[in-house]
Order: structure tokens, then C-alpha cells, then sequence
């Protein structure tokens, strides 16, 4: 036991697949102990391949989109008696297509889970590390952030929540001790896209980048205290870049036809 709470803890949400795992991955080879959450019971098996002589690797299945799912998680951890030393809010969906054809109810629990409930953990767990005065937060927030995004369009929305608000919390916890990370991912290869029903889109088809390689990018930018980090290829950071110079309206027409469904099949 006296090993185990020498160790930091690290808390890691949408954790069972993807650039999630990964980044409990990088927790885990870096001597964290990690507590690991997902909505569906592969957290489990994902716990499992990752578990080590040493350390701990705990698995919380919660459903991140609803307050009880949250309310589950943060009183797992509490139970640990340990404070969090850092916090990476990974969870996320997407829906792809017109909005006005897509279904409502989709798009909602969208916004449950990308933005209310990551704003709901952000609440639950920050006074702790402000008292302590040490801590970081990572943000999973998109490359879509910094761009309209016809065919995913409260994606996008939820992802630029997600940078203006990590940018937001960087500032009034910078006296109390704790960074707040964004980590900027571009197209990775996860689940993602079949989940969203986007296989058949041009953006589904075209080459991406390695979870793994996203996640080492997100973890030594939290790491080293960054405001943010574009991640992955070069190509994503020539995005960022012409989002800055471009305005929405021509970004937007750009972007439209790689989401637009059945775009992969022109």
C-alpha cells in the first residue's frame, strides 16, 4: 500500500479504445497508477492488457453522458482516499450527416457527453488539485476546433467548447499550481469513424494518424505544463495554420465535401 500511494494517480475517461488507451498507456509506463473509464465493458479487457506487476490499473464502467455516470466515476476514485495528479478527459462521439437529417437525440447526448460531462469532471475534481496546488488536466479537444465543419457540426461545435474552455481554465488556475493542457488531434485511427458512420466519407478513407503516436504527443505536452498541442502529422498542423488565415465561410466549403456521407465513394 505504501508503494501504491507513492505513485501519482491518474484519471483517464473514454480509456477502452483508441487514443484513450493509449494515453493510459503512457500513464502507465510513466509509473502512474491509472484509474480507466468507458461506457462499454471492454474497459475491462482494456484494464486487463495493460495491468503490471506493478501499480495499480483500475477500470469504472460509467456512462460519462449522464450525471450519474460521472457522479460514479469521481466517487470511485474519492473511495481511493488518493489525490489525482493528473486528469484526461478523452471522452467523446461523433455524429455525421446534415443536422436536419440526423437524429436529434444523437446529437444531444453528443453534447452530454463531449461537453457536459467533461465539464461536469472538470468541476468535480479541480478544487482538489487547486487546494493541493498541483495537478493537469488534459483535454481531448480536435483539430475541428479551429474550423467549421459541415456534416459534423455539433462535433466540431463541442470540440471548440473544449479549447476555449481549457484555454479559459489555464488562465484562472495558472496561481493555483495546476496546468490545463488541449491536445489537437487531426483523423486517428480508432473507432471513431465507425461509430460516427463515416467509413464511406473521404475524411473516413484517408490515411490517419497512430493513436499511439497522438497520446505520447498529448501526455508529454501535459507533461511539460503546454496550453496545447497540435498533434500527429504535419499535415494537421498546416490545418491549424490555414484556419488562421482563411475565413470560416471558405474553410467550411473545404471541409464540407471530406465529411459530406458517401463522399468516399465519388
Amino acid at each position: 500500500m505504501a508503494e501504491e500511494n507513492s505513485r501519482p494517480l491518474a484519471v483517464v475517461t473514454g480509456a477502452s479504445s483508441g487514443i484513450g488507451l493509449e494515453l493510459a498507456r503512457e500513464f502507465i509506463e510513466h509509473e502512474f497508477d491509472v484509474v480507466m473509464t468507458a461506457e462499454d465493458e471492454a474497459i475491462e479487457a482494456a484494464a486487463a492488457g495493460l495491468r503490471r506487476p506493478r501499480g495499480m490499473v483500475l477500470a469504472v464502467q460509467a456512462d460519462l453522458a449522464e450525471p450519474e455516470g460521472v457522479e460514479e466515476l469521481h466517487r470511485r476514485v474519492e473511495e481511493l482516499g488518493r489525490p489525482v495528479d493528473a486528469l484526461a478527459l478523452n471522452a467523446g462521439v461523433g455524429v455525421n450527416g446534415p443536422f436536419i437529417e440526423t437524429d436529434l437525440a444523437d446529437h444531444l447526448r453528443l453534447i452530454d457527453l463531449n461537453i457536459t460531462g467533461a465539464v461536469h469532471l472538470a468541476r468535480l475534481f479541480l478544487p482538489a488539485m487547486a487546494a493541493r496546488g498541483k495537478g493537469g488536466v488534459l483535454f481531448t479537444s480536435s483539430i475541428a476546433a479551429e474550423m467549421p465543419a459541415p456534416y459534423l457540426s455539433t462535433y466540431a461545435a463541442s470540440k471548440a467548447f473544449l479549447l476555449s474552455f481549457a484555454e479559459a481554465l489555464r488562465v484562472e488556475l495558472k496561481d493555483a499550481g495546476v496546468t490545463v493542457t488541449a491536445l489537437l488531434p487531426g483523423p486517428t485511427d480508432t473507432e471513431f469513424f465507425a461509430r460516427a458512420d463515416m467509413e464511406d466519407t473521404k475524411l473516413g478513407q484517408a490515411k490517419k494518424d497512430d493513436p499511439r503516436d497522438v497520446a505520447r504527443d498529448g501526455f508529454e505536452a501535459l507533461m511539460k505544463g503546454k496550453d496545447h498541442v497540435v498533434a500527429g502529422s504535419w499535415k494537421n498542423k498546416l490545418q491549424v495554420a490555414a484556419s488562421q488565415v482563411l475565413a470560416d465561410k471558405a474553410i467550411a466549403r473545404i471541409q464540407g465535401p471530406m465529411a459530406k456521407p458517401g463522399s468516399g465513394k465519388d
